[in-house]
C-alpha cells in the first residue's frame, strides 16, 4: 500500500527569510518585492515566433524595416508629460518620489496627514500610486 500523507499533517509551511534564499539585492521582506505585468504581450506577432520562421530565419531587409528609429524632442504643447496631449501638468506642486502605504499621523487631522511606511507586496491601486512624497521646507 503507497504510503500517503494523511490530512492531519502537522508541518507548516512558511516564506523564507530574505537571507535564505538565493537572491541578493531584493528588499528585507519577500512580499514586499511584486511582479507587474506587461501591459500588452511581447513579441507575438513578431518574426521567429514560430518553429518555422526561426528555422528558415529572417531577412536582413526584413530585419531593418521592423527597426524603429529613435525618438528626437518633437516639442509638445508644453503643457505636460506627454507629447501628442495635455498630459499630467508638471509642476512643482507635488513631489517627485512615489509614496508607499499610508498610516495615518498621531494626532492633528488624520484626514490631511499621514506617513508613508513603505511599499506593500508592490501592487498600489491607483489612488496609492498618485500619491507624491512633498518635501517638508516646501509648505504651499
Amino acid at each position: 500500500m503507497a504510503d500517503w500523507p494523511d490530512d492531519n499533517d502537522d508541518d507548516v509551511f512558511e516564506q523564507l527569510d530574505g537571507s535564505d534564499t538565493l537572491e541578493a539585492g531584493r528588499p528585507e521582506d519577500p512580499l514586499d518585492e511584486g511582479y507587474t505585468a506587461a501591459e500588452r504581450p511581447w513579441a507575438v506577432n513578431d518574426w521567429g515566433t514560430t518553429p518555422g520562421e526561426e528555422k528558415s530565419g529572417e531577412g536582413l531587409d526584413r530585419r531593418l524595416a521592423r527597426e524603429l528609429a529613435e525618438g528626437g524632442d518633437s516639442g509638445g504643447d508644453g503643457l505636460g508629460d506627454s507629447d501628442d496631449t495635455d498630459g499630467e501638468l508638471v509642476d512643482d506642486e507635488v513631489g517627485d518620489l512615489r509614496a508607499g502605504r499610508l498610516l495615518a499621523a498621531d494626532g492633528g487631522d488624520t484626514e490631511l496627514w499621514a506617513t508613508d511606511v513603505g511599499v506593500d507586496g508592490a501592487g498600489a491601486s491607483a489612488e496609492e500610486a498618485a500619491v507624491h512624497l512633498v518635501d517638508e521646507g516646501d509648505r504651499y
